[in-house]
């Protein structure tokens, strides 16, 4: 599939349903064992299967590359890039996945209509469902049999990601089902996470939730989290909580940024960075971290 690389974004729930997040999932711990460090460089190949997840290193530096590859700031020890780019030798390499939706652009929508017709969410009229802020596309989880076809796609990404070296998948846009318009439900989203939980633990990859605070309850197994602005919309604690710290946080806005680390600098890992994840040397781009 020709793939645009993009910027991301969430539905937020509230701040007070955050802090009740954060006070119901006290007791949750992460579902996978840390066995290795963010130090230690990546040790995939095509037989991955039989390794073992390894989770990040809270408080591991990081750095969300998703707008262009570029070499790590000096102290970065975590990497997020898109799928499409190659893992950075010596670091914990998380590979960013489009998991519940198409990428933007004509050239992807194309494709899946040519390849995968049936795995568009349509609206009663058979038009694509489209997430209007970023021109993508909805993919269909809203039926078992719809999963597994979909999971035929995008585990072959995800087993390409274990073979090119990265140690994560960061599968995007869990929370799709709030701009359905009512097609999809959270249930869909949790069946569909369940399986990609399921094939990346079997090609030996740790996995993160992405953002959508209002599924930390639902223990599919995740092993991490990546999320976006939890300072700005007072998630982190909620996130903390349910990962043991394994929390890495991209913050858009100085205000969320500073009331990030405040509250969570040298505990996460939070960065600043510019809304199109721009690469180091562009005009725009900005990265900080706590």
């Amino acid at each position: 599939m020709p793939r645009t690389t993009r910027t991301t974004r969430t539905t937020r729930t509230t701040p007070l349903a955050a802090l009740a997040l954060a006070a119901a999932l006290a007791v949750l711990t992460s579902c996978s064992t840390d066995t290795g460090s963010a130090h230690e460089p990546a040790k995939r190949n095509a037989t991955s299967a039989d390794s073992t997840p390894r989770p990040p290193a809270p408080g591991a530096a990081f750095d969300y590359q998703l707008g262009g590859a570029y070499p790590p700031p000096d102290g970065v020890r975590a990497v997020s890039r898109d799928r499409s780019a190659k893992p950075v030798p010596g670091r914990y390499n998380i590979c960013y996945v489009n998991a519940f939706q198409a990428q933007p652009g004509k050239e992807a929508a194309a494709w899946w209509e040519d390849e995968h017709p049936g795995l568009i969410l349509r609206d009663d009229g058979g038009d694509p469902v489209i997430d209007e802020d970023w021109d993508e596309p909805l993919l269909d989880i809203s039926t078992a049999a719809k999963r597994e076809e979909l999971l035929g796609v995008v585990g072959r990404w995800m087993d390409d990601c274990a073979r090119d070296g990265f140690d994560a998948i960061e599968p995007d846009n869990l929370d799709s089902y709030a701009r359905s318009d009512g097609r999809l439900d959270p249930a869909d989203a949790t069946a569909f996470a369940r399986l990609l939980v399921r094939r990346a633990h079997e090609q030996g990859l740790a996995i993160a939730q992405k953002n959508t605070a209002e599924l930390l309850g639902k223990r599919i197994g995740f092993d991490f989290a990546v999320v976006e602005e939890c300072g700005q919309y007072d998630e982190c604690g909620a996130f903390s909580s349910a990962y043991e710290r394994r929390v890495f946080d991209i913050e858009y806005e100085k205000k969320g940024y500073d009331a990030a680390c405040r509250r969570w600098g040298g505990k996460l890992s939070i960065v600043l960075r510019d809304r199109d994840v721009r690469a180091a040397g562009e005009r725009g781009y900005v990265y900080r971290r706590c």
